[in-house]
């Protein structure tokens, strides 16, 4: 197998974790890494620590994943597109649709490979609740519904819950269901005192008319991650904090009472929890784009879907500050 030479620009709290997949990644060397505040829980081993991206490019890269704070993204993509690198960027791919689109026209310019660090793409219970809904067990899909909620991260300082968190629900929302969005509705609110919105309640419209609601925050001691996506046959409960996907069926038995018929749309019937593999998201995210870097079949989160999806969140803070809803071109 071709061994390909990565390097890696951050070592926070994603970075370390990069670090240690591409640390063990088969057909991959990490050769070096960057970080302007060095390497104090030494994830980089013996590897060279750089203080940027143009003293990591003298180590002849072949890839660089991008694990940086969100507002410096555009600067280091475009620094890799010159140098002809290829890049897996950490969502958002950048702080807005403008920054993104330029990210987005350097790399196709270049003829590289690029792709959005996505991961909950790569989450074994959204993988299979995607291949069921293809597989059409729910029928038509009517709603999604995502709860992502839990206490402040100290690491986040350049955005809000909407670039931070809300961007996994808008990126997971649209490729599970296969639609793109049309129009949010939001609000917002500051509690914590800083500059960005620490909550987010969004109501929106795909574009075969499902609707879908997110609930994001950083005020919640409880720590949730569940999608809830309601169709004409059920509903599938995706938790992917534990990775688990339960199928609620609608019930199949005849209500003979009619007082309760008349109120009930379905009846409840079988609750399944399915069991299937569950590898870890972020080796398969590393693996599919390593298959991409070799122009081989792949899974990977574009750019252009990452762009879309900075779009998206732009569109939910600019209902948020207008209180209209807003409609995505």
């Amino acid at each position: 197998m071709t061994v390909l030479r990565a390097g890696l620009i951050g070592l926070g709290v994603m970075g370390r974790n990069h670090a240690r997949v591409l640390a063990s990644l088969e057909g991959v060397e990490l050769v070096a890494v960057a970080d302007p505040a060095g390497d104090p829980l030494a994830v980089a081993g013996a590897r060279p620590i750089e203080p940027d991206v143009e003293a990591l490019l003298k180590y002849r890269l072949d890839y660089c994943v991008v694990a940086a704070p969100t507002g410096t993204h555009e600067a280091v993509a475009l620094q890799l597109a010159s140098a002809g690198v290829h890049a897996m960027v950490e969502k958002p791919l950048a702080q807005d649709s403008s920054s993104a689109s330029r990210i987005v026209d350097a790399f196709e310019a270049a003829g590289l490979v690029g792709a959005v660090g996505h991961i909950e793409r790569y989450n074994p219970a959204l993988q299979q609740a995607r291949l069921r809904l293809a597989n059409g067990d729910l029928g038509q899909v009517y709603q999604v519904v995502t709860r992502r909620q839990g206490p402040f991260p100290a690491r986040i300082a350049d955005v809000g819950v909407v670039k931070d968190l809300a961007t996994h629900d808008i990126d997971l929302t649209a490729w599970v269901t296969q639609q793109e969005y049309e129009s949010v509705s939001a609000f917002v609110a500051h509690r914590t005192g800083r500059e960005h919105e620490d909550l987010v309640a969004v109501a929106g419209r795909l574009g075969n008319g499902t609707v879908t609601s997110h609930l994001v925050n950083w005020l919640s001691p409880l720590k949730e991650r569940t999608t809830v996506i309601t169709g004409e046959n059920g509903a599938f409960v995706v938790d992917t904090l534990t990775a688990d996907l339960t199928y609620y069926e609608n019930g199949r038995v005849h209500t003979e009472w009619n007082d309760i018929a008349q109120f009930r749309g379905v009846t409840e019937g079988n609750v399944t929890r399915f069991a299937f593999a569950k590898p870890e998201p972020l080796r398969t995210q590393h693996e599919q784009f390593r298959e991409a870097v070799l122009g081989r079949p792949c899974d990977i989160v574009t750019l252009r879907q990452g762009m879309r999806t900075v779009r998206v969140a732009d569109a939910i803070l600019a209902s948020a500050n207008s209180g209209r809803t807003q409609y995505i071109d």
